[in-house]
């Protein structure tokens, strides 16, 4: 068994700048460098196999062994999501619904902004809620295009859109993996963080609006936004403080969706935005005049059976004793040579030394892109094709997919390699030793986390038990800062490298990620630290520190 080393150079300056290094030639790739996206991952994850080897002494044999196990998560479940997803947008929009669909939207409304939110924000956190894990940046992404939004319109704001819901994405998955790793109660993981995340709830609706249009773009349509995000945020709020993390973002999301559609009956802007456009350069947008569609209820419902379809079987893939059926019946676990139990992760960023298990499980029924999967296949036959153009359909999506499939391993491979390394814990330790600052610093360490692996639920994971060591250890609350690692880590998924590779899949703008993420980034980092402001307010400045109980 090999112990991870967080300063092989025994200099903390120079460990933290090697560990960085896998980072660094990943970002400045896609976003200076302009480099396609499979090629970019292809070469942070060689300069990281060569850190971990070289620089952090870890068996070449098992650096390689955590690349493979990496590879493998990235195709599932997450290629396997955004191969469904494009699957099932192909079939619509090969059969015209995704045209009825788009048009059918101005029958609520015909405001760009408008239907910006309702998509983005309240749409798109019930997928966060239900699925996660990539599903909706993939659909309202697809979903935008075919609105005639901007590709780097569609890409951007689905990212940004999906923040503030992430926290408690596929049924609260990230939240309960967070309460395992640091032994805290889960309901209490659960409330603290409810008592983060609705101020940002409230705000992200705003940012996303300002981001698409300008301020005064904004402004005009205030009274929708602040319905959408305080329909979001107050539900979140309630739920996640008296029931449990599980249904947060679900009944959120739902209650932001009826409230907004609601109040758009009754309230309309002085002016109707129709460009797609926005503030934005690059790609194409179409814009369309202020008028409703002329299309038949059974038009319109029959446009909108796939994605019902879709958000059905979503939900029901993610109720916990519907997996446990299904994966009793399909489910294979096994232990990844070279890997399992053969690294032992070492305090401080472990409460005690372990030997870190590596089981890949392949969950081929019970996860979330089966259930698309199915979706997609029952949607198609109720849309009127044949069996053998399904399956036609569906090889000419594996085609158009396949780099995007090959990013996305590459990069869960350098995810994983950092992992089991220990080079993103000496990221962290860098973090760790900020003192007094630290509720921001430690902060901003959940929005790395994401960052780097794509996920809020391995940043909770791999940073949760670090945050509750150090947090004893400066004499902080350790609830606080462990879910400070989860609320602050939800502003990470916008750049997270797998998430532009879905959205610029989604949006059919492959090639482009470095365009997407240097939009993004901004946002990210600004509101990650906003978080981290909330957070340091909550440690020590009274009312604040009211809501740490």
């Amino acid at each position: 068994m090999w112990s991870q080393v967080y300063d092989p150079f025994n200099n903390p300056v120079l460990s933290t700048l090697a560990a960085a290094i896998p980072v660094v030639v990943m970002l400045a790739a896609l976003a200076f460098f302009h480099i396609k996206a499979h090629i970019a991952a292809l070469l942070g994850l060689l300069s990281a196999l060569a850190v971990a080897v070289f620089g952090f002494s870890m068996p070449a044999s098992t650096a390689a062994s955590s690349a493979l196990f990496g590879a493998a998560n990235g195709l599932l479940p997450i290629g396997w999501i955004i191969l469904n997803v494009i699957f099932l947008y192909q079939l619509t929009e090969r059969k015209g619904y995704f045209k009825v669909l788009q048009e059918s939207i101005t029958g609520i409304t015909t405001d760009r902004r408008l239907q910006l939110l309702l998509i983005a924000f309240s749409f798109g956190a019930f997928f966060e809620g239900a699925g996660g894990f990539g599903t909706p940046v993939a659909v309202t992404g697809a979903m935008l295009i075919g609105l005639g939004f901007a590709p780097l319109a569609a890409s951007g704001l689905s990212l940004i859109a999906n923040t503030a819901p992430v926290a408690y994405g596929a049924l609260g998955t990230p939240i309960i993996a967070l309460a395992g790793v640091t032994g805290l109660d889960m309901l209490q993981v659960s409330g603290m963080v409810g008592r983060q995340l609705p101020f940002f709830s409230l705000l992200v609706p705003f940012w996303l609006i300002w981001a698409f249009c300008g301020f005064r773009g904004m402004l005009a349509i205030w009274p929708a936004v602040l319905v959408a995000g305080a329909a979001f945020a107050i539900p979140q709020y309630l739920i996640s403080n008296f029931h449990g993390p599980w249904l947060v973002d679900v009944g959120a999301a739902i209650s932001s969706m009826v409230f907004l559609t609601l109040f758009l009956k009754v309230w309309k802007p002085a002016k109707i935005w129709t460009s797609a456009a926005g503030k934005f350069k690059g790609g194409s947008a179409q814009d369309v005049a202020s008028v409703v569609h002329s299309y038949s209820r059974a038009e319109v419902f029959r446009a909108w059976m796939p994605w019902l379809i879709l958000s059905v079987l979503v939900f029901m893939w993610g109720v916990p004793e519907w997996k446990k059926v299904l994966d009793g019946i399909s489910v294979f676990k096994y232990q990844w040579p070279g890997l399992h139990n053969m690294v032992q992760k070492m305090p401080p960023v472990a409460i005690k030394a372990h030997a870190e298990a590596a089981v890949y499980t392949l969950n081929w029924l019970s996860t979330t892109g089966t259930g698309i999967f199915i979706a997609a296949m029952i949607s198609g036959l109720v849309m009127g094709y044949k069996v053998r153009d399904l399956f036609a359909v569906y090889w000419d999506t594996v085609k158009i997919l396949k780099y995007s499939l090959l990013t996305i391993a590459a990069m869960l491979a350098l995810g994983y390699t950092t992992r089991y390394s220990g080079v993103d814990s000496t990221l962290g330790l860098a973090f760790s030793h900020t003192g007094v600052l630290y509720p921001f610093f430690g902060t901003l360490l959940g929005w790395l986390g994401v960052a780097l692996t794509g996920s809020d639920t391995a940043s909770n994971v791999l940073f949760g038990g670090l945050q509750k060591t150090s947090a004893e250890q400066l004499g902080l609350n350790p609830l606080l800062m462990a879910s400070a690692n989860s609320a602050g880590g939800v502003m990470g998924k916008m750049i997270d490298a797998q998430s532009i590779v879905v959205a610029s899949t989604a949006t059919k703008w492959y090639g482009h990620e470095g365009d997407i993420l240097r939009y993004v980034f901004f946002h990210s980092i600004a509101l990650a630290c906003l978080v981290g402001v909330l957070i340091t307010l909550q440690a020590y400045v009274y009312p604040f520190t009211l809501m740490v109980f």
